[in-house]
């Protein structure tokens, strides 16, 4: 297995990985996306690879809030579903804590949905400690 920076040809690999956590998205909808966290220097993306085949993706981004130091929050994170539990996750995190650490960042976090009570189980392991709980709202401002 080796890992390398996301790249806009991976766009089909990336709806593949995340349509298995129930998110769909156009192949267009994902290259821009990519397109635009290339083009932005406080984000990171990078892929875990496999005998030619994309098996993971991690997101991270650098975040700045008025009422608290700056931290790093992982966007998103998946392991194909065939090839979890041989610390590909962990090595994906590894690479988002090293990006945190050049930006002189002393906290990395994750949002979690609170129905994945696996991924809650799998982040404690990696380290994470649960802080609090929270619901999200949302304000439809345009359709695409």
């Amino acid at each position: 297995m080796h890992f390398r920076i996301l790249e806009t040809e991976d766009a089909a690999d990336i709806n593949r990985l995340s349509g298995q956590l129930g998110y769909s998205s156009s192949l267009s909808e994902t290259e821009t996306r990519i397109k635009d966290m290339i083009a932005h220097t406080d984000h990171c993306a990078f892929v875990a690879i496999t005998e030619e085949t994309i098996i993971g993706w991690i997101h991270g981004f650098y975040a700045l809030r008025l009422e608290s130091l700056p931290f790093v929050e992982i966007g998103g994170l998946v392991v194909d579903e065939n090839y979890r539990n041989l610390q590909t996750g962990k090595k994906l995190i590894e690479l988002v804590k090293e990006w945190a650490i050049a930006k002189k960042v002393g906290k990395l976090r994750v949002r979690c949905q609170t129905k994945r009570t696996g991924s809650h189980q799998f982040y404690l392991k990696a380290g994470f400690i649960q802080t609090k709980e929270q619901k999200i709202f949302d304000m439809d401002m345009i359709s695409y």
